[in-house]
């Protein structure tokens, strides 16, 4: 009697297990549109270890599903998916951003998704190992501009399908810099791909952004700043706006620094008058790096750093000047006239997400969140300022953009910030008809705040706009 027994529980036991890793092999067969499986596995153990070393835990159970696409000669796309287990599933998708040059996956971003029940992607962007593989490939330029992300998305939610037996019911998208770069490229080129897409501080206006870094790199090896100057800079330009700001952002970070020439002339004298370390050539210099670059005949390329943020972080990536030369360029030898008319002849049609004709986005019911700081200096507010005003003329009035699509500014953010709780956000607006109002957050000092949608309490426009030619049109 013990032994049939024992034979019917092991037999039962040896069942669940089997059906268990068999429930995977749909995943393990999938055919992909030039790309293959790299590896399928189950994770049973509640925490995972992040990049910083440090155990997070109260991770649930989760299928890990890598894979690669190579939609190109030339064309690398890693792709790396985490799906919770079937009772857990929520039925959404949320694919994810990556960052800088991209060319790694970062599965940090997938514990808040795996907690919350919904399924996520991201991908590589086709530029691992490093940034040097896009040295004189196109292939890899279109890859990083818009391709990865949507081939990303197609293949996700095929593995979602198989996995599940159904589709994606709401398809989400955050992303944070050139993650935000992505979002919008999603947005303006594939529309059905989300119903609702999160885009921080957004590298959108990619190729003028980047002739930014030169420009600002250049001045800098003119005439050196030290840490100190740049801090009394930021004090400074703090200062001279407290008299426009109200409680609580007075003699704290400036709100709105959006400014003339003679505002940064003013700011440049006070940090003179406080730190006679800064020279007249300093001064000269500083003048160009808050105007921000133009050609020799005075055509806006992009904006300068935002008064009240640090100088130092607008002087790197440059990497893209190398994908269009070589790996051993003289930046310094680059000029702002037929050398940037060049690089954004090559490059601009595939990495800018520039169009504000949002009405596909728009009539499948998608929102769009947007949120830009103040204080950032890697990827300012004022292009991304502009890009809204010009939507809003698109589609015909502020009142109508709001209704898919709202855009906050966060007074004194670096580049570092995100509005709280965006995904949580875009599913109540997406799929319940909350817009977002109000949000609560806190300054660099912890003070609380309440902000808005622009263009409430400001002012709209105020920024000179990119000329339109070094933003080309997209192309496929």
């Amino acid at each position: 009697m013990i032994k049939p027994l024992l034979a019917g529980l092991l037999g039962g036991l040896f069942c669940i297990c089997t059906t268990r890793a068999d429930d995977l092999q749909a995943i393990r067969d999938l055919k992909l549109e030039n790309g293959r499986i790299l590896s399928v596995k189950r994770i049973t153990r509640p925490y995972h270890i992040d990049k910083q070393d440090r155990k997070i835990g109260k991770i649930p159970s989760r299928i890990i599903v890598k894979l690669v696409l190579m939609p190109a000669k030339g064309s690398c796309i890693n792709v790396e998916i985490w799906l919770p287990e079937r009772d857990k599933w929520d039925g959404r998708f949320v694919g994810r951003g990556n960052g800088g040059a991209g060319g790694h996956i970062d599965p940090d971003g997938f514990i808040g998704s795996i907690r919350m029940g919904c399924a996520s992607a991201t991908t590589d962007m086709g530029t691992a190992p490093a940034p040097d593989i896009g040295i004189g490939n196109p292939e890899v330029w279109k890859d990083f501009g818009f391709r990865s992300t949507h081939l990303m998305t197609v293949a996700a939610k095929k593995v979602i399908t198989a996995f599940y037996g159904k589709p994606p019911t709401y398809s989400y998208f955050l992303g944070h810099s050139t993650g935000g770069q992505q979002a919008l490229q999603e947005a303006q080129r594939y529309p059905e791909d989300y119903d609702g897409i999160g885009a921080g501080v957004p590298a959108h206006c990619r190729t003028p952004l980047h002739a930014y870094f030169l420009w600002n790199y250049q001045l800098v090896e003119r005439c050196r700043l030290t840490k100190e100057q740049d801090r009394n800079l930021i004090a400074a330009a703090v200062e001279y706006f407290a008299a426009r700001e109200k409680k609580p952002y007075a003699g704290k970070v400036i709100s709105d620094p959006r400014c003339t020439m003679q505002d940064i002339e003013a700011v440049i004298a006070l940090a003179r008058k406080k730190d006679p370390s800064l020279t007249e050539q300093h001064a000269e210099i500083l003048k160009k790096i808050f105007d921000g670059p133009k050609n020799s005949k005075g055509e806006r390329i992009f904006g300068g750093v935002p008064l009240g943020s640090s100088i130092f972080p607008a002087t790197g990536n440059r990497y893209l000047f190398q994908w269009v030369t070589e790996k051993n360029i003289d930046y310094n030898a680059i000029n702002f006239d037929g050398d940037i008319d060049a690089y954004t002849r090559k490059m601009g049609k595939y990495l800018n997400a520039e169009d504000p004709d949002l009405s596909r986005f728009r009539a499948r019911g998608g929102k769009l969140l947007m949120v830009s700081g103040t204080a950032d200096s890697v990827v300012p507010f004022h292009a991304t300022l502009d890009y809204y005003e010009r939507c809003a003329e698109k589609v015909g009035s502020m009142e109508q953009l709001q209704e898919f699509f709202r855009y906050y500014l966060f007074p004194g953010g670096p580049h570092s910030i995100g509005l709280p709780g965006t995904l949580e956000k875009l599913i109540a607006w997406r799929e319940k008809g909350i817009a977002p109002e109000g949000i609560d957050i806190k300054l660099k000092d912890g003070t609380g705040v309440t902000i808005y949608p622009y263009p409430t309490g400001v002012k709209r426009g105020g920024v000179e706009p990119v000329n339109p030619r070094f933003s080309p049109a997209a192309e496929e």
